[in-house]
């Protein structure tokens, strides 16, 4: 008899051995890697703001450091200023040294004086930073001057960081150092207590294990003797049977096998997504048809969720539709390894996948599921170079509150999705009848915003931002509006989102744009000149690669002098947008002004906040509402304008409708107005009537 306890107590150490050595170490290169790419961010990041800040004053040293001598350059007046700035900046953050070198490899500047003069072209950093490409080093230091003082025994990370010129060529090299001490620290804890729980979880399922394998050792002996016996007596049987089975079955073998492996494969290919494997949509519909029969006879629930992924269109556009495909095929395996609630999964096709829960016994047990399968996108997907991370949303129908058949129980189900999508990404909503309806009235609207422009129901209306001090007129945001034949006037709150979902907002975006130009220049040309016009850009205008080429085209064919014209965005949208910091600087270099719009109900940190290339700051009209009721509202504008002091931006504020108001913000310092208290947004001839 086979000793199955021994056997199974001498692999399962050996194996949980092999695991904790092959795990820690993983784990640990993993997390050093991962903390090295957040730290090299931060570098970039702050690399980047030494370059916005210090452009001119370091343009000018290095042009001073050809063919000067060392001593020159540490007494250079430039060279201190530079200092000073540099140290300025460097305050309160994790840099501990920051050194410049010229394209010849020269240190023209050094927190520590001592290195000007110092040669790095020999330095394979230097040379990689030099071909523009950022590289970094993490190394424990014994000490280390910096520009604080003397450091000892910290872990520093340095990364030479390209310096890149408006013609995108190289001009010199960064090279930042950074004290990760703390986060090295907080990764030789973490992987101590992670030790310790693999080290707990092997030990319990380890005795788990041996005790079921003990009792299943007894089990087998038990049966070995009777199972013994019925074997001889089968043997013989069988033997018998098999002879006269190979007698007349011989010539069917090969035709009855070849039949059942091509009925197999199309059985297969009928019920199941060639992709990734899942079962497809007719195989969904039938189980979801026996499902409702079962469950309706014995008063059972069922959900059906309908899963779509956010951006995945993205995916495919950016990266190839072999790195989508594999995507799906991920996340199809992820969905069914981690999600446990799970009754029957399947692939709609597309980025749509389907499952069915059945005997559901209460809603917070869907919305378990849910949160299940939204969690199962916490993890990025990784293909070899790429790293993604996904979102989904889910929507959920109930039977039978939701629909009695599989028609409506799915339509419910991606009506519910559209409203989870709406509320933002990796969310989940139920159905409601009233979901119904409001899809419905917003197919109707889609529709009739689809013929608004050519049927020249949109216009551009102005409203007036003034001087706080003298009430003169500094500008004007264009707002559109929509007076429709069928809907009458259509508040923009109403159809802006849904021409933001619908991706009709790109071609309203830039006749928007257009319009206001062409009003710009005409009144210009008529002696009525707008110091300034504002219009909004919406998140979809910047994701097009083609809007900086369209933008430039409105301002050829309208005559309009960049300079007059100003963009304001939200936090959001520059959050959203991938390399926004680069198509922001693009939009500056041609000489467009920038405003951070609703400042303050956003979640730009500071750090982000001062690389932004932008000029001005709007105060959201709802904390204006709050002067003179709400001490809360007060403190943000309070905060809001010594930080746009600090950082040298102007500042606007919306929704200003009483003296008060207007009082209370003068007092604080805010530089412009705009509001009910000045004028609402008018047509463009009652616009001119009233300022002209």
């Amino acid at each position: 008899m086979f000793n199955l306890s021994r056997y199974f107590s001498t692999v399962s150490f050996i194996l949980i051995v092999l695991a904790a050595g092959v795990l820690g170490p993983l784990y640990r290169q993993l997390s050093l890697q991962q903390m090295q790419e957040l730290a090299e961010g931060r570098n970039v990041a702050m690399a980047q703001v030494f370059e916005n800040s210090l452009r001119e004053p370091l343009a000018a040293l290095m042009a001073d450091a050809l063919g000067r001598d060392v001593e020159f350059l540490r007494q250079s007046p430039k060279s201190a200023a530079l200092q000073a700035s540099v140290l300025e900046l460097m305050h309160n953050t994790a840099v501990v040294k920051v050194k410049i070198y010229n394209r010849l490899g020269n240190t023209v500047f050094s927190t520590d004086q001592l290195q000007i003069g110092e040669s790095k072209l020999d330095n394979p950093g230097f040379r990689s930073a030099m071909r523009g490409t950022t590289v970094s080093e993490l190394t424990h230091r014994d000490r280390i001057d910096s520009f604080e003082g003397t450091l000892a025994e910290v872990d520093v990370l340095a990364s030479y960081i390209p310096i890149v010129g408006k013609d995108h060529a190289v001009e010199g090299v960064f090279e930042l150092y950074q004290n990760v001490t703390p986060f090295v620290a907080q990764l030789q804890r973490s992987l101590w207590w992670v030790t310790a729980g693999v080290v707990v979880v092997f030990a319990l399922l380890y005795l788990m294990q041996f005790l079921v394998v003990r009792r299943a050792q007894g089990i087998l002996e038990d049966q070995e003797g009777r199972i013994k016996a019925a074997r001889d007596t089968l043997e013989v049987q069988v033997a018998a049977r098999t002879d006269e089975l190979k007698r007349t079955n011989s010539q069917l073998e090969g035709e009855i096998s070849e039949r059942r492996q091509a009925q197999s494969k199309l059985n297969y290919l009928a019920y199941h997504d060639p992709l990734t494997g899942l079962a497809n949509r007719r195989c969904f519909i039938e189980r979801l048809e026996e499902s409702l029969r079962e469950n309706g006879r014995h008063g059972e629930r069922l959900a059906v969720l309908f899963i779509d992924l956010d951006q995945f269109k993205q995916v495919n556009d950016s990266l190839g539709h072999g790195v989508g495909d594999e995507l799906l095929v991920a996340v199809a395996a992820r969905l069914s390894e981690h999600v446990r609630l799970i009754d029957m999964l399947a692939r709609l096709g597309g980025d749509e996948f389907i499952c069915l829960m059945e005997a559901v016994r209460s809603e917070d047990e869907v919305e378990m599921l849910a949160r299940e399968i939204l969690g199962a996108f916490d993890q990025p997907f990784k293909f070899g170079d790429h790293e993604l991370f996904l979102t989904a949303a889910v929507g959920i129908s109930l039977f039978p509150g939701d629909g009695d058949s599989v028609l409506e129980l799915m339509r419910n189900a991606d009506t519910a999705m559209y409203r989870a999508k709406a509320q933002g990404r990796g969310n989940f909503h139920f159905y409601t009848p009233e979901m119904t309806r409001d899809a419905q009235v917003r197919i109707r609207m889609e529709n009739l915003l689809r013929r608004a422009q050519e049927n020249g129901e949109l216009s551009v209306h102005l409203q007036p931002q003034v001087e706080t001090q003298s009430g003169k007129l500094v500008g004007a945001e264009a707002l559109v509006r929509w007076n429709s034949p069928e809907l009458g006037e259509v508040m923009p709150m109403s159809f802006i989102p849904m021409a933001e979902d619908s991706g009709l907002i790109i071609g309203l975006g830039n006749w928007v744009l257009r319009e206001t130009c062409r009003q710009f220049v005409q009144w210009r040309d008529s002696g009525f000149d707008l110091p300034q016009v504002s219009v909004n850009l919406s998140v979809k205008q910047l994701e097009r690669p083609e809007f900086i080429d369209v933008l430039e085209q409105i301002l050829d064919e309208t005559g309009m002098d960049p300079t007059r014209l100003k963009l304001e965005l939200t936090e959001s949208v520059v959050m959203a947008v991938s390399d926004s910091f680069a198509l922001l600087e693009r939009l500056r270099d041609l000489g467009i002004s920038l405003a951070l719009d609703d400042f303050g109900t956003g979640y730009s940190s500071l750090s982000y906040l001062k690389m932004l290339p932008i000029q001005q700051l709007k105060i959201d009209g709802s904390f204006v509402e709050g002067i003179g009721r709400n001490p809360g509202d007060e403190a943000i504008i309070r905060t809001v304008m010594e930080l746009a002091r600090s950082m040298g931006f102007e500042v606007v504020a919306e929704g200003v409708e009483t003296e008060a108001q207007a009082a209370f913000l003068a007092q604080l310092g805010c530089e412009q107005l705009q509001g009910y208290l000045h004028g609402r947004a008018v047509a463009p001839a009652e616009f001119r009537a009233r300022w002209s």
